[in-house]
Order: C-alpha cells, then sequence, then structure tokens
C-alpha cells in the first residue's frame, strides 16, 4: 500500500484539487501572517487610518494572494518555456526606464502604465533566476567545469545588473548581481572559478567608487559619520536609531511611538518601516517580525532542496535568496549597518511593484513545490 501511495504521488497530475492539495498551505498562511503585519504597520504610519496606505496595500496583496495560487498550479515544464520570453521582456522594460522612465528622488526606475507605476528592475530580478534556472537545469559536471558555458549566464547577470546601475540603482543591481551568484554557486560552479571572480572585488570596487554619482558617495560618507550632517544628509539614519532606541524592551505601544506618529521618522510607510515597528512594539516584536521573516526564509530553501529535478531546486533557492537579500537589506540599512540603499521590506513596506513581484516570486516557489516530484530533462524542456 506504501508503495503504491508513493507511485501514485510521483505521478505528475493535472487535476486543480489535487494541486491544491499539494500546495503547502503553511507557508501560505506564513505568507498572510506577515501581510498582516504589514497591515497593522501601515494603518499605524496612516495616523491610525486605512487610507492612505493600508487599504491599497490590502487589495494588492488580494491580488496577489491569487496571482499566487495560480502561479502555483503551472508545471515546471511551461515555465522553462516561459523564461526567456520573460527574461527578454524584463530587460524591454529596463531599456525603456532609462527612455522614458519617471524620475523620482533623482532616478529614473518606473514605467507609468494605465496609472500604475512598474518597476522594472523588481520584475527583472525573478526573471533572472527563471532564466538562469533554464540554462543550468541541462547542466552535469562536465559542463559546469567548462568555462565557455559558463559565459551565457554570466552576460545574462551582467546586462540587467548594467541597466539597473544606469537610473540609476545601486542596491537593487548588487541584489541581483547576488542572486545571480547564488545560482552559479548552487549550480556547481566550481571553486577555483569563485576564488577567480572574487579575488578582484576589492580593487574593482575602488574602480566603483570613482564612478559613483554624487549622493550615491553622500550615502556612503553618511553611514561613516551621520552626526556631521544631523539635519541634512544624516538626518534620516540618525531618526531611525533614535525610533529603534526608544522602543526599549516592549515599546511604547500600537499607534504611540512619538518618532512615528510625529512625523519625525521619514519614509516611516516604505524603507523605515521596520523601525516604526520596533518604537510601537519594542525589542521583543522587532525579534519577532525577523523571526518570521527567517522561518520563511529556511522554509522556502527547504521547499526548493525538496524538488526533483534541477530546474525546479535552482528557482526555489533563486526565489528565496531574493526574498533573503530583500530582509537583510532594508533591515541593515535602517539599523545603520549599511548606507542607506532605498530597499523596502517584503510584504510589509508599501508599495505596488515589490509587492507583486514578490508575491509573483512565491507563486513561482510554491509551484516548485507542488511539482516537486516531478523529474524532466533536455527532452521535455524541449519538447
Amino acid at each position: 500500500m506504501i508503495t503504491d501511495k508513493r507511485l501514485l504521488r510521483a505521478e505528475p497530475s493535472f487535476r486543480l484539487l489535487s494541486k491544491l492539495w499539494q500546495v503547502s498551505w503553511l507557508y501560505v498562511l506564513l505568507i498572510c501572517l506577515l501581510a498582516g503585519v504589514g497591515y497593522g504597520a501601515l494603518y499605524s504610519a496612516g495616523g491610525g487610518s486605512a487610507r492612505p496606505f493600508a487599504g491599497p496595500q490590502s487589495l494588492r496583496f488580494g491580488f496577489g494572494l491569487i496571482m499566487m495560487l495560480c502561479m502555483a498550479m503551472i508545471s515546471p515544464r511551461i515555465l522553462v518555456k516561459l523564461a526567456w520570453p520573460l527574461y527578454l521582456f524584463s530587460m524591454v522594460l529596463l531599456v525603456a526606464v532609462l527612455k522614458v522612465g519617471h524620475v523620482g528622488k533623482g532616478a529614473e526606475r518606473w514605467l507609468i502604465l494605465g496609472g500604475f507605476q512598474l518597476q522594472p528592475s523588481e520584475l527583472a530580478k525573478i526573471a533572472l533566476a527563471l532564466a538562469l534556472a533554464a540554462w543550468f537545469h541541462k547542466a552535469g559536471p562536465e559542463r559546469m567545469g567548462n568555462p565557455l558555458f559558463l559565459i551565457p549566464p554570466a552576460l545574462m547577470v551582467a546586462l540587467p545588473v548594467a541597466l539597473v546601475l544606469k537610473e540609476p540603482n545601486l542596491g537593487t543591481a548588487v541584489i541581483i548581481a547576488a542572486v545571480g551568484g547564488s545560482i552559479f554557486l548552487a549550480a556547481g560552479m566550481r571553486l577555483w572559478m569563485i576564488a577567480l571572480l572574487v579575488a578582484p572585488l576589492p580593487f574593482l570596487g575602488r574602480i566603483a567608487y570613482g564612478h559613483l554619482h554624487d549622493y550615491q558617495r553622500a550615502r556612503i560618507t553618511t553611514f561613516l559619520h551621520p552626526e556631521n550632517d544631523p539635519l541634512g544628509a544624516g538626518y534620516n539614519i540618525i531618526q531611525s536609531k533614535i525610533a529603534l532606541g526608544s522602543g526599549g524592551m516592549w515599546g511604547q505601544g500600537y499607534l504611540h511611538g512619538t518618532q512615528g506618529q510625529l512625523n519625525f521618522l521619514p519614509e516611516k510607510q516604505t524603507d523605515f518601516i521596520f523601525t516604526m515597528i520596533a518604537e510601537e512594539w519594542g525589542l521583543v516584536g522587532g525579534l519577532s517580525v525577523m523571526a518570521l521573516l527567517l522561518v520563511m526564509i529556511l522554509g522556502g530553501m527547504l521547499m526548493a532542496l525538496r524538488c526533483r529535478n534541477q530546474f525546479g531546486r535552482l528557482l526555489g533557492l533563486g526565489i528565496a535568496m531574493n526574498f533573503f537579500l530583500y530582509c537583510v537589506v532594508n533591515l541593515s540599512m535602517v539599523m545603520g549597518a549599511i548606507p542607506v540603499g532605498g530597499v523596502p521590506l517584503p510584504l510589509i513596506s508599501y508599495g505596488g511593484s515589490a509587492m507583486l513581484t514578490v508575491m509573483f516570486g512565491f507563486g513561482l516557489l510554491l509551484s516548485v513545490y507542488v511539482h516537486r516530484d516531478l523529474r524532466f530533462g533536455d527532452a521535455d524542456a524541449e519538447a
């Protein structure tokens, strides 16, 4: 009986109810819980009102939840075929941003489509993970040891990084490069190749610093010495640290955070929303949110590793790494550990593009888990 059940489970099923049963509903619950934390924080950021932040964000999440479950039903065989068109489409959008993009805070990062602001760099991260997984899922140890085989995927990473740097958006460019590098590593890239790539980074960093924009250099200077300009460039991070410290162990109480409610805390609905949570709920509340994020990251990686096909494993790990980098960069930024870079906290910060692309990524991750027993190789991918 046990053997029969395993055989039935191993057979790919195209029945909707069967696939819905295979969804990790515990992970869906964690996603909803994190979005609930975001709703509460945005409600507080709006001064105790669902407008202008919490209400629209909840509608986006509802749409994203439906999209996520629909994506979970799609077979990896289909995702392999969609990988390249989606990657090319995202590159076209990145080029379009440089031509007709909306300028915000000194950078061209958004396209206005039907009244909706789309940030193509967010989509590019997911598209890159799909394309790299599609490239490497055919690769055996022999191919991974051939440097010529790695040149095309390296160019696939370099192209979006260069376009995003042109906007300019250094933080997102670094995340895109890190997501690509993690998939290279997971695919079996040789350690000596990794060493060759990492060795020149300190020298390249010095060169890159000379080509940074003035505001990017100012961010680094402010990161090192925020007290030099407390009412100007250093204002954001100083106010963030004050809010974090004023929360104490248990916080000042929901809707009673002084820095947030009195509007001393900048960008409290986007970049610095975790600071407001920590001010109102204290160290205990902040650590609870961080624990929830950690559980979601580890859960995503475990779901990816349970997949029996290489495409699913690499795609799932790429999505989990993207979510991990979102969290690490934002939390490090608001705590003053790294320069401020404008990276939101996923499912908590206010924003349409980030919300929908994160939910799209979670849909791909759930698809990997739903079809975890599916096996397919070159023939299936090319059929």
